[in-house]
């Protein structure tokens, strides 16, 4: 298990830009995605406002149809990594050394909602064919692997918020027992579905806010509630071996990955933070640092009243003496909560922050919570050289990961 494990390709569709290089500029700049939901009329519901991709048009429109919009997001984002990695089946490595670690949250929600309207409107009989095929899971998966001739394995991965980082800790460990040369891994999610929407709605998970800057504050004592957000976050693992014989371009390394389980709540995270704190120790152990290396942590900060409290606890019980020398920023207060795909959007604001040394902002921090007392980035980047990053991810069911991402250096 001594493999170094690199990166060699990024891609991702989110609220702040349908690409990596506009994603990262949204960020470091420290906008704002979020806005009123245009997908359905939200005013039935307290809860208004989403971070909502915008304009996106999947390039091929007949595969387009056979595909749910969170497919769609995760294929585009593929796509732009393969493209960026150089990647090419058959050519600069065998199809059976690719691997696929994929997945999403809720799956094609929005496709099933529609096709029930559809049933309770016109019967039964007019549900369509591709529903199934539309609406599990796995198909993301399955969809990345044909388009670009993976024929190692594949598998999707369904760890509700957490969905992205096990994707990629998971693909990390692929490559360094042997499985694979190089793995596509990552998430997908295309949550605003009316009824799944109001399901989040109606347990109070969601901000009820309308301001578009008072609605995802992570930290803030005000805070309500998470944002739903959209999109998708792909990356290209490769073993660096591998990578180095092929010649490509490396934008960085993979150096840790920890998962646990709260065992505690469905839905509510361990009042200790204990699961995410084994989570954090193990990224570190595995990646033989210790806490004071770590030179930025992507929080999952959510912005509601339990997961801000509980994580913060996690990382001073991790970090000790420097906990409040290590910044910490959410990058959802500006994407909103990704669900299956937030791992592994902020995993790419990991990469990106230790490329261009860049800590982003956690924005819309306008009433510091006494019981918050961490670095947490407010509103402004930071230039600062990074060698190290961490990025946490936390869901329900008690599912939690993390993996630490390094500078790359020969």
């Amino acid at each position: 298990m001594s493999k170094r494990v690199v990166i060699t390709g990024v891609g991702a569709v989110t609220p702040l830009g349908n690409d990596v290089k506009t994603f990262w500029d949204g960020i470091s700049k420290g906008k704002n995605g979020i806005g009123r939901i245009t997908r359905f009329d939200p005013s039935e519901q307290k809860a208004t406002m989403g971070a909502e991709v915008k304009n996106f048009e999947y390039p091929d429109q007949r595969a387009a149809r056979r595909m749910d919009l969170f497919c769609q997001f995760g294929m585009q984002a593929a796509k732009e990594a393969i493209e960026m990695s150089g990647l090419v089946s058959g050519e600069n490595i065998r199809p059976e050394k690719i691997s696929v670690i994929a997945g999403s949250g809720i799956g094609g929600i929005m496709t099933l909602e529609d096709e029930i309207r559809k049933a309770e409107k016109k019967g039964i009989k007019r549900v369509s064919p591709m529903l199934v095929p539309m609406v599990i899971g796995n198909i993301l998966a399955g969809n990345i692997a044909i388009e670009f001739n993976a024929k190692g394995n594949c598998v999707d991965i369904v760890t509700a918020c957490a969905t992205g980082t096990h994707a990629i800790g998971e693909g990390m460990y692929h490559i360094m027992c042997g499985r694979a040369d190089a793995v596509i891994a990552g998430g997908a999610e295309a949550p605003f579905g009316p009824a799944c929407f109001s399901g989040f709605a109606n347990m109070t998970a969601l901000s009820t806010r309308t301001e578009p800057d008072r609605c995802s504050t992570p930290f803030d004592k005000e805070r309500d509630g998470f944002v739903m957000g959209e999109g998708a976050g792909i990356v290209i693992l490769e073993s660096l071996d591998h990578a180095l014989e092929r010649g490509a371009k490396i934008y960085g390394e993979i150096a840790g990955y920890g998962t646990s389980c709260d065992a505690y709540h469905i839905t509510s995270p361990a009042p200790d933070g204990g699961g995410a704190a084994q989570a954090m120790r193990e990224a570190l152990r595995t990646a033989d640092i210790k806490p004071d290396k770590v030179s930025y942590i992507n929080a999952h900060g959510t912005g509601t009243p339990y997961n801000d409290l509980f994580e913060t606890r996690a990382i001073k019980d991790v970090f000790g003496e420097v906990a409040k020398t290590v910044p910490v920023s959410s990058t959802k207060s500006m994407t909103g909560h990704l669900l299956g795909a937030a791992g592994a959007i902020e995993a790419i604001v990991c990469l990106k922050a230790i490329e261009d040394g860049i800590i982003p902002p956690t924005i819309n921090i306008k009433v510091p919570d006494e019981e918050l007392d961490l670095d947490y980035v407010p509103d402004v980047a930071r230039h600062v050289d990074l060698k190290y990053a961490m990025s946490n991810s936390l869901g329900f069911g008690g599912h939690n990961g993390t993996v630490v991402f390094k500078k790359y250096e020969e």
